[in-house]
């Protein structure tokens, strides 16, 4: 009996990266396989949703099929898991790889590309410390020819900790795996220095302890993600080069009240024996499973609807930010990728004044055939008042984006929903209610692309 694929993930599955992974595990078990044109649908029984997706256009003998589940970590989870196997994955099972994917290149953000991502890495190593680890660039922008300093020491550390670099080019002149400690403070010590005013990350070195820097404060409490990240990773690579002194965190910024024992860092701390300067870390348990299938996330709506207009309709997605998944580019008319800004004037917001943020839909689909963009904001069902008021809030996307490059679109804004057993909707401004039973239920008003995408799947099945 052959064995099935199984994508277990918080995120919006993507073709590209599904093609990527596909190559990966092709090329590491010497396998022979042929990709085709990649379609992602939902698995319906009797017209409702299984809450699994199959992949086709994979094609691979040692392989019978290719699904994939929504999932929810119950903190710090990478992006994909995967696992081998006949069966549905449980808790107990053994994944091939752990893959953490961004789109994000050391061209926008040093930090974010790198240092971000990395504590998900150490905290993987908890719970299934043999799985390969995978650092996935799905870049949309042009890599940058000259890497940062951040980012060659981010990336060295991640390939000491051994962790793989695909979708990027590296120069394995530069990119190579830390041997010694000295190696790391030498050359975190020659990086640039940080700019004025704020904390650098530094190591400073003794004999029966390793000092680093680094603010760890933020928006109240312990939530400095780049921070967080570069010395959770800097921790981990210094006791696997078998340093078994102190590792005292400085300058952190931190009071006791928020060191709690839920936080990912609290519990990183706990496992690679790292101090607080001037604080007590508290004893730290581990949640006891890594993650969890998700039955009650919004997202459960809005990447349904996603993957069903993209798979069974002329129409796409143009800009989505599914709860709970990395936000993506939003898309011109020409394909060209555009970040969305998260405030109308910073300066002012920096100044407290809040009426700055821009608020954004969960996803933006657009139907060229009918000459529409949608507007779609995600919801639980018992939030879905709270959706509806929401859709009052697009004015400034729709017209500083949306009107600027799709000029002559008309534009429809509405709330997709997960939850509860209803069968039916009343209110006007929902789109689409996907039940915990799987059942499909349109709206009274629901966008024309949604009709047809829901008829076009039904009629697949049937």
């Amino acid at each position: 009996m052959k064995n099935n694929l199984w994508f277990l993930t918080e995120e919006r599955p993507k073709k590209e990266v599904l093609q990527t992974i596909f190559q990966k595990f092709a090329k590491d078990y010497r396998f022979a396989v042929f990709v085709d044109t990649l379609r992602i649908f939902p698995i319906l029984e009797n017209n409702k949703f299984t809450f699994t997706y199959e992949v086709t256009g994979f094609r691979c003998n040692k392989v019978d099929k290719v699904y994939i589940k929504t999932v929810s970590g119950n903190s710090s989870f990478t992006d994909f898991l995967i696992f081998y196997q006949k069966d549905e994955p449980t808790i107990n099972d053994q994944p091939i790889y752990a893959i953490e994917e961004t789109k994000t290149d050391d061209k926008e953000s040093r930090n974010t590309g790198v240092y971000q991502r990395c504590s998900k890495f150490v905290f993987i190593q908890n719970y299934y410390p043999t799985v390969r680890k995978i650092m996935l660039y799905s870049l949309q922008i042009e890599q940058k020819e000259n890497p940062t300093d951040t980012y060659i020491f981010g990336t060295r550390l991640l390939l000491t900790l051994g962790v793989e670099i695909l979708g990027k080019k590296l120069d394995f002149s530069i990119f190579k795996p830390f041997e010694t400690v000295d190696e790391i403070i030498e050359l975190k010590a020659n990086m640039r220095k940080a700019p004025k005013g704020n904390v650098p990350i530094t190591l400073t070195k003794s004999k029966n302890k390793i000092e680093i820097s680094g603010r760890l404060f933020k928006s109240g409490g312990l939530s400095h993600d780049p921070n967080i990240g570069a010395l959770s990773i800097i921790c981990a690579v210094l006791r696997k080069l078998e340093w078994k002194n102190q590792l005292v965190i400085t300058q952190h910024g931190l009071k006791q009240e928020h060191v709690g024992k839920t936080n990912k860092f609290v519990q990183i701390a706990n496992k690679l024996n790292i101090s607080l300067q001037g604080l007590t870390v508290p004893k730290a348990e581990l949640n006891s499973d890594y993650w969890k299938y998700d039955i009650d996330g919004e997202k459960l709506g809005t990447i349904f609807i996603h993957l069903v207009v993209e798979n069974f309709t002329e129409g796409y997605s143009i800009f989505e930010n599914h709860a709970g998944c990395e936000k993506g580019y939003f898309y011109t008319k020409e394909g060209e990728p555009v970040p969305l800004a998260k405030y109308k004037d910073r300066a002012k917001y920096k100044d407290g004044d809040k009426e700055q943020i821009i608020y954004i839909p969960d996803l933006i689909l657009i139907d060229f055939g009918r000459s529409e963009v949608i507007n779609v904001e995600g919801k639980k069902y018992k939030f879905r008042k709270d959706g509806i008021k929401e859709l009052n809030n697009y004015e400034y996307i729709e017209k500083n984006y949306i009107q600027k490059h799709y000029p002559k679109f008309k534009i429809i804004r509405t709330v997709v929903l997960y939850g509860s057993k209803e069968q039916e909707i009343i209110e006007i401004e929902i789109g689409f209610l996907l039940n915990e039973n799987g059942e499909l239920i349109l709206g009274i008003k629901a966008p024309k692309l949604f009709n047809e995408a829901i008829t076009n799947l039904l009629d697949f099945w049937n």
